[in-house]
């Protein structure tokens, strides 16, 4: 029996994960639940195709990762955008995590015209690290996720705050390396710092010099250009935008049409007609003027 590609047991060459899923609309907590069995079916052979493909199904075009949280040194907020956000939860089985998941407690969920926000003030990451040692960590803090409100219903914005975390190690360890006290200095050393692997903290700090670059990728990418060419045309771009001057924005002349009333032309003309004969009417006493001057001048002469 052949499978096809409209067979929902086809597998495609990259493994029955890349097969894109029928639209759907379900709760918000429920696509964290369908991201964590996505997370538990990865292996050891899986590639950066396949977290490309994780974060695809997952994840929109523009969306954006924070994590926040306080080391030694004061408190840190990293934010990476959506071609980082692969490589940021490969490096967290990178540091020896053999499990990954979400466990969401109480969240609200607000909906909103194009968008479904979840706020969930008791959130946890659980990982199970196998190396340096079998060790449960549990990261709580408050998870703030923006779906967007449609059919596929990825997620927007990603925030997670950490508070605190703890590391269980199991007492049959514990047993075994009784007797051992170097092995029990060992194990009371923690192994992660806020719950997050020296490998997802070192990235996170690479991601700070990366995610300004995305540009000079993105060109080098689409035009083939060199990594200094890149440089010099951004440069350019940026230094055009900052001299030329804001266009000034014109604001569109509306022409009035002009009524035609005829109660006001029947006016003005009227009016035009009563000026005309008050005007004949001024000049007729001066023209009577005249004319009796020069009667009278007449008459004086003949007298004379």
């Amino acid at each position: 029996m052949s499978s096809t590609p409209h067979d929902p047991f086809y597998s495609s060459p990259f493994g029955p994960f890349y097969r894109r899923h029928t639209p759907y609309m379900v709760q918000p907590e429920y696509r964290i639940y369908e991201m964590n069995k996505r997370l538990q079916s990865r292996t050891e052979d899986s590639d950066n195709l396949w977290w490309d493909a994780f974060a695809t199904e997952f994840f929109e075009d523009d969306a954006t990762l924070t994590l926040s949280f306080c080391l030694e040194d004061g408190p840190k907020r990293y934010t990476i955008g959506r071609t980082l956000i692969p490589r940021y939860f490969s490096t967290v089985f990178e540091g020896g995590v053999t499990d990954l998941y979400y466990i969401l407690k109480h969240s609200k969920e607000s909906y909103h015209n194009s968008s479904i926000t979840v706020d969930c003030d008791q959130c946890a990451m659980v990982t199970q690290h196998g190396k340096p040692m079998f060790t449960k960590v549990c990261t709580e803090g408050r998870l703030i996720l923006e779906f967007t409100f449609d059919d596929l219903m990825r997620i927007k914005t990603w925030h997670f705050t950490i508070r605190q975390y703890r590391e269980l190690v199991p007492r049959s360890i514990l047993a075994m390396h009784a007797q051992d006290p170097q092995v029990l200095d060992q194990l009371s050393k923690n192994i992660t710092r806020m719950g997050l692997t020296n490998f997802t903290l070192n990235y996170l700090r690479l991601c700070v010099i990366l995610e300004p670059m995305q540009e000079l990728m993105s060109r080098h990418k689409t035009y083939n250009l060199s990594p200094r060419d890149c440089l010099k045309t951004c440069l350019f771009q940026k230094w055009q935008r900052m001299v030329a001057p804001p266009e000034p924005t014109r604001q569109p002349t509306t022409k009035r049409r002009k009524r035609k009333n005829s109660t006001s032309s029947t006016s003005n003309s009227s009016a035009g007609n009563t000026t005309n004969s008050a005007g004949s009417k001024k000049k007729t006493p001066a023209a009577s003027l005249s004319l009796a001057t020069q009667v009278f001048k007449r008459d004086y002469t003949k007298r004379s």
